[in-house]
């Protein structure tokens, strides 16, 4: 056996930095890939550029029987890499494909079931199922590759080391909702929640959107003498590690208010309420870091944004701190690994 560090002791980010040395350099920097040609449209009316993610949801570390159906196994597929398109800048889908790996006893119904809910946001998003392939294994798991793109004259690329001290931190929407659900789904001992708000949490686990709108809206609000220059990711692994994710790549600090955290207000009475909020994960909203003039138009137009902090130049802290001197933002013991 190799000597050296397990994946387990490496952890997601470190691993992804390593595999960055077989690529071209910066080409892992961002929730997808951006191709560097440019393409004709087929109107041929300009430029575009493709933009390319692959995702994986595996049973057992991204989704269980126990928590979710078939069909919320394939929306949720779908979402997860549909959301890193919006997150590099794209307006909809172009399509993707699915690699399915599932043990051999695995009934027709699930499989059906699976790409059907797959199909449905893809569908609703302007992308359909490209192809893929199958193969038996001891677990099921779907690998997504999904195509977007970036048309010349509607914006541009989202990227995450774009972001510059003096930026705004903005996020899309409320986050801790999803983590609510899964504990909902797995019976943690929670205060008594309303039916409506067991349903609410429920659904925000299984069911994420894609949070195409909120590029349409934050090409629709800039201001006409600002370049375009976003820096930006999706919220899938929690708020404080895409502003700490974004702060990283590009050399600042990310400064947050405290009494700004995007709460859900479904969390307000739960002692785990802020974690939850900063680490919870798999809310699928945008971060984005911009321009305090931009930030404004956009919190103005996008119903549920809201400025959450600001960027600075490094400070020995760390790259993610309480704005209110409170020190460095560090997540709870026991988070989700990939390796674990």
């Amino acid at each position: 056996m190799p000597e050296g560090p397990t994946l387990a002791e490496l952890g997601e980010t470190e691993l992804i930095r390593r595999l960055g040395a077989f690529a071209p350099r910066g080409q892992f920097g961002d929730d997808a890939a951006l191709l560097a040609q440019d393409l004709l449209d087929p109107a041929g009316r300009g430029g575009l550029q493709l933009v390319v993610n692959t995702d994986v949801i595996v049973e057992d570390v991204h989704f269980s029987a126990a928590t979710m159906g078939a069909t919320d196994v394939g929306w949720r597929a779908a979402a997860a890499n549909l959301s890193d398109l919006a997150a590099m800048g794209c307006r909809d889908a172009v399509g993707l494909t699915v690699g399915l790996v599932a043990p051999g006893d695995t009934p027709w119904a699930w499989v059906e079931e699976a790409y059907a809910g797959l199909t449905q946001l893809l569908a609703a998003h302007g992308g359909v199922l490209l192809g893929g392939d199958c193969s038996g294994g001891r677990q099921r798991l779907l690998a997504i590759t999904a195509i977007g793109r970036l048309e010349r004259g509607h914006g541009g690329p989202i990227r995450r080391g774009d972001a510059q001290p003096g930026d705004q931190l903005v996020c899309t929407g409320a986050h801790g909702l999803s983590r609510l659900g899964l504990a909902v789904l797995r019976d943690e001992a929670l205060p008594a929640l309303a039916p409506a708000v067991q349903a609410r949490a429920i659904g925000a686990h299984r069911r994420p959107v894609p949070r195409f709108d909120a590029v349409e809206a934050l090409g629709a609000s800039r201001p006409e003498e600002i370049p375009w220059r976003v820096a930006g990711c999706d919220s899938s692994d929690g708020l404080a590690a895409a502003a700490s994710c974004l702060a990283l790549a590009s050399g600042c600090t990310a400064l947050i208010e405290r009494n700004a955290l995007p709460l859900a207000p479904e969390l307000e009475a739960l002692a785990a309420a802020e974690d939850w909020c900063l680490w919870g994960g798999e809310d699928f909203e945008l971060v984005l870091a911009l321009e305090p003039t931009w930030a404004a138009a956009l919190v103005e137009q996008l119903p549920g944004t809201r400025c959450i902090g600001h960027m600075e130049s490094p400070q020995p802290e760390g790259p993610l701190i309480w704005s209110d001197g409170g020190g460095a933002i560090t997540p709870p013991s026991a988070g989700f690994q990939h390796f674990s």
